[in-house]
């Protein structure tokens, strides 16, 4: 009944959400032991437990992004600065988030004394590359300088990848999850013989996140297009998902982008069509990062700690024993065993669990760090159970305690049914959330006042969505940002119809669309 070892969790109280939102999002992140910092400014080391809820959220969506057809690659890390600027839009869109590569071996100092020599390394002069390397911000340049040596004729086509890897945008104000100099993704690239089949596929993945965030995070979205303002450096459109977090701010939680023909004219790919014609091929690409452990964290959590929906938690059930050097052994040897079943029915059944048997940590603090790190469920079995045939369940999401019967059968049936109504409690919660603080309002007045007025006892600013009748207009949209520091997030979907007597909140004109607007990480 062996159990990997771990750090005590630290002691430290978590910051309560109402006294300082950010102080709280931070704390949850120490308590549950997610990351590290490492000697970069803005890259973090993922720690097991973190690393664990990514990959279960590359696990289920790995297998749809499969099914609609994309094959995995790789594709390299530094891209040459001439293919980047083959995108006009596309490298003004990145210019400021690039790390750049200049040379490609280091020597020591020679401004230095022979004793200091071994500790300062500089740039080699003469190792100064022809063509200066940028550190992938995405892929588009270098996957489109190779669809060019993959697409030929019409039979090539659709071509459809997907890549797991790391990025870097340089982050003046990182913030862990959300906002990273260097983060994991998946990015899918798609290439099509015609508009509309490029649409779908990008309207089709936007779909797919939507139903990750649903039915694995149990987080509500909002789908929608964003504005000329907002939307992806050389995108003709851009899909997006908007989550809305406890503090009533919004977060972009996954986007898929329908770039027309743009970066095959820059690059210039080209199929022979069943005419025999050359023409220009359409495109989409698409992804979704490690911001969505940040979207799960600061939707679920509480004053406690980390809240994880059990679809991706790495640990859903931890047994705990209640035994100590007193435990007569004959206890001992009931409580083991009744262990062994309820572990080895619970994993045939696909649960993932963990038994906790530390002999040097008391039960109070165990039940205190696996809290804190989120896990659905906590099993305890003690003497006084096994005496009268019972088995004690704590549920992380309602805070409840309960004593079912111990035979095994009944056991994994509750506990299979319990995890999956946390799953949904987590969802309709959040779902309320998101529907009670979207704010219909018809003129810029009255959101300016709701966003001025404070609520709760800190005097926090109301948070929220703001669906408001819209004129399409670049310079109106940063007017708002810099006068109420909200941004455009988007046109939803679902309020995409306006009639012709619709008035723009803002400048009293006819509308083009319905809008959301506000803050936003």
């Amino acid at each position: 009944m062996a159990t990997t070892p771990r750090p005590n969790a630290d002691s430290f109280e978590i910051t309560k959400r109402s006294v300082n939102y950010s102080s709280w999002y931070l704390d949850v992140i120490r308590a549950a032991d997610m990351i590290d910092q490492s000697s970069v400014r803005g890259c973090v080391v993922l720690k097991p437990w973190s690393m664990d809820i990514w990959e279960g959220i590359r696990f289920h969506l790995d297998m749809k992004i499969k099914e609609a057809g994309a094959k995995s690659v790789y594709f390299p890390l530094l891209i040459p600065v001439s293919l980047l600027s083959m995108e006009a839009d596309h490298v003004d869109g990145f210019a400021k988030e690039c790390a750049v590569i200049t040379h490609h071996r280091l020597c020591s100092s020679p401004t230095q004394s022979n004793a200091a020599k071994s500790h300062s390394l500089i740039p080699d002069p003469t190792a100064e590359l022809d063509e200066p390397l940028v550190v992938r911000p995405t892929s588009e340049a270098v996957i489109w300088t190779t669809f060019q040596k993959w697409i030929h004729s019409y039979r090539d086509l659709p071509l459809k990848i997907n890549q797991w890897s790391n990025v870097v945008r340089w982050e003046m104000r990182p913030r862990p999850f959300l906002r990273n100099s260097e983060f994991l993704w998946q990015e899918g690239h798609t290439a099509h013989s015609n508009e509309s089949e490029a649409v779908s596929m990008a309207r089709e993945m936007l779909d797919t996140y939507s139903s990750l965030c649903k039915n694995i995070l149990a987080l509500p979205v909002v789908k929608g297009t964003k504005s000329s303002s907002e939307r992806f450096a050389g995108a003709v459109e851009t899909f997006t998902i908007e989550g809305l977090m406890q503090n009533g701010w919004a977060l972009q939680c996954g986007t898929s982008h329908f770039l027309g023909t743009n970066f095959s004219r820059a690059f210039n790919v080209l199929y022979q069509d069943r005419d025999g014609d050359r023409q220009y091929t359409w495109a989409t690409s698409w992804g979704v990062s490690t911001r969505l452990i940040g979207a799960v964290i600061m939707t679920h959590s509480d004053d406690v700690g980390l809240v994880l929906p059990p679809a991706i938690a790495p640990v859903q059930v931890v047994f705990v024993p209640i035994v100590n050097k007193n435990t007569p052994p004959e206890s001992k040897a009931k409580i083991c065993d009744a262990l062994d079943t309820y572990v080895s029915m619970a994993r045939s059944k696909g649960i993932r669990c963990e038994v906790d048997d530390r002999c040097d940590v008391r039960p109070g603090a165990k039940y205190y760090e696996w809290e804190r790190k989120g896990v659905p469920l906590r099993v305890t079995l003690g003497p006084k159970d096994i005496a009268h045939d019972v088995v004690s369940i704590s549920n992380r999401v309602t805070g409840v305690e309960t004593k079912i019967s111990a035979n095994a059968n009944t056991f994994i049936s509750t506990v299979e049914s319990t995890l999956s109504d946390m799953q949904s409690l987590l969802y309709d919660r959040a779902k309320e959330r998101l529907d009670a603080r979207t704010f219909r309002v018809n003129t810029y007045a009255e959101m300016k006042e709701m966003l001025a007025e404070t609520e709760g006892s800190a005097g926090k600013q109301r948070g929220g969505f703001y669906l408001v009748p819209w004129k399409d207009s670049a310079e109106n949209e940063l007017r708002i940002k810099e006068d109420c520091k909200v941004t455009l997030r988007c046109f939803p979907d679902d309020y995409n119809k306006v009639a012709p007597t619709t008035k723009c909140f803002y400048c009293n004109e006819p509308a083009t669309h319905f809008a959301l607007f506000a803050r936003a990480y």
